[in-house]
């Protein structure tokens, strides 16, 4: 029986499990979406709920305590800075988990890891960049054609 025992051990020791979830929701925080495996995803994702429940306090302890399990310090900061207040108003429900289907090489089945909204975050950011492309082109060819005359 497994009466009070929670939690996937993954096939890794403790050192390598929690390198393992430590380098993930680091990863996720800072590209809003991974793909890995289905069990990695599950495991994770309560961790990566927790951090962003952190990040809605904002104070100095939970800074510290997020920056503590986090690796890089730039994860700390957009973690504090976009998405404590992206999801103020949400109470939960931070990530998503897509099933992709089995993997190429040994067939475990993939999932892909998100924060929910990000997708209309990248999108904006694409339009964005878009359109800045499509104004630097059109002045390179207002400049072009004065050489000309």
């Amino acid at each position: 029986m497994r009466h009070r025992v929670a939690g996937n051990k993954l096939g890794r020791n403790i050192g390598a499990r929690r390198a393992l979830f430590r380098n993930l929701v680091t990863s996720i925080i800072e590209e809003e979406r991974v793909v890995t495996t289905v069990p990695k995803a599950k495991a994770v994702q309560p961790m990566v709920e927790k951090m962003i429940t952190l990040a809605k306090a904002d104070t100095l302890h939970t800074r510290r305590q997020a920056a503590a399990f986090l690796m890089t310090p730039a994860s700390v900061q957009k973690l504090f800075e976009k998405l404590g207040a992206r999801f103020g108003q949400r109470n939960g429900g931070y990530t998503r988990i897509v099933r992709l289907g089995p993997r190429k090489g040994d067939g475990a089945e993939q999932a892909m890891i998100e924060l929910v909204g990000s997708e209309l975050v990248k999108r904006a950011a694409d339009r964005a960049k878009r359109r800045e492309d499509r104004l630097k082109a059109m002045k390179e060819g207002r400049e072009g054609g004065e050489e000309k005359e």
